[in-house]
């Protein structure tokens, strides 16, 4: 049995700024030494898919969902004050002037501290998502295998 705390983050959101409030939650409590585990479903997928195409075999759904969703933790749109696509680009000036980390490095920096991250295959299957499509170095389970990480966990999050 491990003493380590355990922190278990489940990313439900395809927003940018939710996103990047898991992965700095998850990347601060691994620099806690946490075990941390983010299970990312429904429009949460998107931040662990690649930026460019990858050709798969799909079904005509399969292909609208695709099309629909953002390729890319670097393509999502805000919660809020998205306008069109000018509000992240306005965000990412921001940040870059307050010298803060976009999500797509966020998300290196969680995997170089071994944080686990999850990708649903129930969703993926719905959404028609293949491994292909998702970042390298990615664990693929069902919602027991996150519970299983949440029903020993300190923290226990919802975003």
């Amino acid at each position: 049995m491990t003493d380590k705390k355990k922190t278990t983050i489940v990313l439900f959101s395809g927003d940018y700024d939710k996103a990047m409030a898991a992965y700095i939650i998850a990347n601060g409590a691994a620099a806690y030494d946490h075990e941390v585990t983010i299970f990312h479903t429904f429009w949460g997928l998107n931040a662990l898919r690649k930026d460019e195409n990858i050709p798969v075999e799909k079904g005509f759904m399969e292909k609208m969902f695709a099309k629909m969703m953002p390729r890319g933790a670097d393509k999502m749109g805000l919660s809020n004050m998205n306008f069109a696509g000018f509000g992240p680009k306005m965000i990412k000036d921001v940040m870059k002037k307050h010298n803060a980390i976009p999500l797509p490095q966020l998300i290196e920096m969680a995997q170089e501290q071994d944080v686990k991250l999850v990708a649903c295959t129930m969703t993926m299957d719905l959404l028609g998502l293949k491994q292909e499509e998702l970042i390298d170095n990615i664990e693929y389970a069902g919602v027991a295998a996150y519970l299983a990480d949440a029903e020993d966990g300190n923290v226990n999050l919802f975003i």
